[in-house]
């Protein structure tokens, strides 16, 4: 290369460097969509317009709550794991996917493979429920009437393979009794199934049952935490009652980006989420209706996590025979 050429092409990688490194420092440069798989109104879509405003104002960038709904989830995975992966669209992952891809191995997503996860933002049991005028207040009652009646009560969930569905299914496993599974069209339509007596019993996910317990319309008998939730303190812990670990199931919620996601993208959305997370006044709003606030150590970490937890949740579904149909 002679001087001429030398000094042209340290110029130009001079003027470029600042330029990329603008670009880099760009994201995010418009609207952001967090995609969740769920029904407006229940508790995880409830969380995400929590975490929403108070995330945008970090980023710089307004935070559009987008609702997918069907298919447990899946329909939501599949739609974001085709999006550019720019950063711009962001699903709200849960173990949800790791189960319904044990369940359904030839669906066309990979929970693991399509998705960069960010990190987790918070957890949540379900809870035990009942309608307030039951004449069940405590499990052991609802556990005696289905051993009364075999295949005569029915339970309600938002899906094959959901929060509720595993809840109802360990619990009839390890009491040996048995109940007719009632898959409705969303979590959000528990409470409602419950109220008309659709449904004997139903397992609802924190966010949606504690509002509606603290509203007199449905009775908690139980919650499927490791301990007992701070709103609930009177309601025992599943794990009390039926002295078995497997009742313990904590579901959780995280960000997850496509697979092809820049490192400085992911790495920026976690360092402004984790930083969103830290505000006092979002882990009361997420306390209030039943959900904790966590997050990951790092990327990796919440990587390595979703591994484990899938490997943690195909074991359960093994152990209470669920399957797909």
């Amino acid at each position: 290369m002679d001087r001429r050429s030398f000094c042209v092409s340290a110029i130009s990688t001079a003027l470029l460097a600042p330029a990329a490194a603008r670009a880099a420092d760009a994201y995010p440069n418009k609207p952001v969509r967090i995609v969740v798989p769920y029904a407006a109104g229940g508790g995880p879509d409830i969380l995400a317009r929590q975490l929403g405003p108070k995330l945008g104002d970090v980023l710089g960038q307004a935070i559009v709550v987008e609702n997918k709904v069907g298919a447990g989830g899946v329909l939501a995975a599949q739609y974001v794991a085709q999006q550019p992966a720019d950063g711009y669209t962001v699903l709200m992952g849960s173990n949800s996917h790791l189960i319904q891809k044990v369940l359904q191995p030839s669906l066309k997503f990979d929970p693991v493979g399509d998705f960069l996860p960010v990190t987790l933002v918070a957890t949540s049991p379900s809870v035990l429920l009942v309608a307030d005028n039951s004449p069940y207040r405590k499990v052991e009652d609802l556990v005696a009437a289905l051993l009364a009646n075999p295949g005569k009560m029915n339970y309600g969930s938002g899906g094959i393979g959901s929060a509720a569905h595993l809840g109802g299914a360990t619990l009839l496993s390890l009491s040996g009794a048995q109940a007719t599974h009632i898959p409705l069209k969303g979590s959000v339509e528990i409470p409602l199934s419950l109220l008309r007596g659709d449904t004997a019993f139903a397992f609802a996910i924190a966010g949606t049952a504690v509002p509606q317990v603290k509203g007199g319309k449905l009775r908690a008998l139980a919650v499927t935490s490791a301990a007992r939730l701070k709103e609930l303190p009177g309601v025992p812990t599943l794990n009390e009652v039926m002295r078995n670990e497997l009742t313990v199931q904590e579901f959780w919620f995280g960000l997850w980006l496509p697979a092809k996601a820049p490192a400085d993208v992911v790495a920026r959305l976690y360092a402004t989420t984790v930083r969103t997370l830290a505000d006092p006044a979002l882990a009361v709003q997420f306390e209030a209706a039943g959900n904790r606030v966590v997050h990951s150590d790092s990327p990796q970490a919440d990587a390595a996590f979703v591994r484990n937890e899938y490997r943690k949740w195909a074991e359960i579904i093994r152990l209470t025979g669920i399957t797909a149909s």
